[in-house]
């Protein structure tokens, strides 16, 4: 005789909420504004991640450069053939803050345009994780929905915002924690709430530990930084996290 489950009870009539993890690549040239005249993260580390993505079942969204789309468009296709999401990084990662508005606005609407012309794109970053409110119209009147500029580990995270039609999904986390050995980055993971919002550059996983770069831009780069991601996709996994692309958060 099959055995019936318990009825729940109240506290169990309701399942825990999933917890989201978006990993997002921002796709771009090398340790900008250090090494940006290379390509050595889309030419040899972003192959590695698709490969990573695929094996772990991940569904990335991608902040591109209008730049990286033009150099490298093989580089954009084969990530939307995985099925991965398409998102905008301005034109040539220069920081939005020492812009102004019309410039702000050419690199906004170049950067769309070179961009959905291979997929609909929605969602936003800017470079360095730095853009002024005052340019937040900028991205409505270019028809993005989701912008995830800001940053929970920023002072500026804590600044007033202006009101917006679009959905504002900060980061989480710098990038160089996923980087540190696990007996220091897991206990930091574990504190972060839905939705968790992750990123990663190409060149992470290319060797940069003898290049002349800041500490946190080099160190454990390259098969190091590969299998540390790997092991953090594991360890959400383990905890029934769900990876999301940021257009799901948005909607």
């Amino acid at each position: 005789m099959p055995i019936r489950p318990a009825a729940p009870t109240s506290s169990q009539s309701r399942p825990a909420a999933t917890l989201r993890v978006a990993l997002t690549v921002d796709f771009e040239p090398d340790c900008p504004p250090y090494l940006s005249s290379t390509f050595r993260g889309i030419e040899h580390g972003a192959p590695r991640l698709l490969e990573l993505f695929a094996d772990t079942g991940v569904r990335a969204t991608y902040f591109t450069t209008g730049e990286v789309a033009e150099r490298y468009p093989a580089a954009v296709r084969a990530l939307l053939a995985e099925g991965h999401e398409l998102g905008c990084h301005g034109v040539t990662h220069t920081a939005f803050d020492r812009m102004d508005e019309a410039t702000a606005r050419w690199e906004i609407e170049h950067s769309a345009r070179v961009l959905r012309d291979f997929a609909p794109v929605t969602s936003f970053r800017a470079p360095y994780l730095r853009f002024p409110e005052a340019y937040v119209p900028l991205l409505e009147q270019a028809g993005f929905a989701l912008d995830s500029s800001l940053a929970k580990y920023k002072r500026s995270y804590h600044a007033p915002r202006r009101s917006t039609t679009l959905s504002r999904i900060p980061a989480s986390m710098t990038s160089s924690v996923l980087r540190l050995p696990a007996w220091v980055r897991e206990p930091w993971l574990a504190t972060l709430r839905d939705p968790v919002v992750l990123f990663v550059h190409p060149w992470e996983f290319v060797d940069l530990t003898r290049e002349r770069l800041r500490y946190d831009c080099r160190f454990r780069t390259g098969d190091v930084a590969l299998r540390c991601l790997r092991d953090v996709i594991g360890g959400f996994a383990r905890r029934g996290a769900t990876f999301v692309a940021m257009r799901d958060l948005a909607a």
